[in-house]
């Protein structure tokens, strides 16, 4: 394998903001980011915008660029069962099946193992790590209403959306907006805290680490 490519959905509609995404999310994966350059593989890190362009893009490489270990990575939208200990690939087929029943993808010409999930949405990433969240948003930020459980992963999708929107309406940055704050907050947040808070962020980023030195 000559390199890493990951598919990934958001960004939104314009290659400027496509372009802080990737920003944000390769301050967020810097360990594998570096490993993968000391390693002397290739990595690249590729915004699509909708879910549906990111799937396409996927599947294009599939066909184009075998010799690169290609990875999705898109939102679950919805619950999704618990992952299963020491159960790698039952737990990829999981999550395989979960986009072939609610998306209706055929994924069959891909590994299992590299199709992954934010889980419910990116916004789950954020929000483990109120810390900074506060220091970023300022006077006005109310933190006691971000999601308090513990695995960010059982709160509801809009549930997510609509605590950060109230914890941060009132700060002088304004309510959160994916657009407006989303690339720079991914650029500050702790890998450690997700990992602790998002179970699929700590599969996605221990498999990233396996699949990059056994390259």
């Amino acid at each position: 394998m000559t390199g890493i490519a990951i598919y990934v959905e958001g960004g939104g509609d314009h290659t400027h903001q496509k372009a802080e995404l990737r920003k944000g999310l390769d301050v967020l994966l810097k360990s594998q980011k570096d490993t993968a350059c000391a390693c002397r593989l290739g990595w690249k890190l590729v915004p699509c915008g909708d879910r549906n362009a990111a799937y396409n893009a996927f599947n294009n490489a599939l066909q184009i660029a075998p010799s690169i270990i290609n990875v999705l990575l898109v939102d679950s939208e919805e619950g999704i069962p618990a992952e299963m200990v020491n159960d790698d690939i039952g737990n990829a087929r999981t999550r395989v099946a979960h986009l072939t029943q609610r998306d209706r993808w055929d994924l069959t010409a891909a590994d299992p193992e590299r199709i992954h999930l934010m889980v419910r949405c990116m916004e789950a990433w954020i929000v483990a790590d109120p810390d900074v969240l506060a220091r970023f948003y300022g006077q006005g930020f109310v933190r006691n209403v971000l999601p308090a459980r513990q695995n960010l992963e059982d709160e509801p999708k809009p549930d997510i959306y609509d605590k950060l929107a109230r914890a941060t309406r009132n700060t002088q940055k304004g309510e959160y907006g994916k657009i407006k704050h989303a690339s720079k907050l991914l650029e500050r947040i702790d890998p450690a805290k997700v990992v602790q808070r998002c179970p699929r962020f700590a599969t996605f980023t221990e498999w990233l680490s396996q699949a990059i030195t056994g390259a």
